[in-house]
């Protein structure tokens, strides 16, 4: 896990609330199949960018991001 990783801010436009969530996504129209995006995002937005990305009909997966321990950012 990374720094990164442990001070992701969610994605949704004017949000600063800390990400739990990630959500990877492509648009079949201009990214090849091996080639995706990551927006990552907080409890209240997930299902707002997940809703937003699957409305274009975009491939989109969503999965819990990391927590992180004390012992794990050693």
């Amino acid at each position: 896990m990374t720094d990164e990783d442990e001070a992701a801010v969610c994605s949704r436009a004017g949000c600063r609330s800390a990400a739990r969530w990630r959500v990877d996504w492509r648009n079949p129209r201009i990214h090849t199949a091996d080639r995706t995006k990551t927006w990552v995002a907080c409890e209240s937005h997930v299902d707002y960018l997940r809703e937003f990305l699957a409305a274009r009909s975009f491939p989109v997966s969503v999965s819990e991001l990391p927590s992180v321990t004390p012992e794990a950012a050693r």
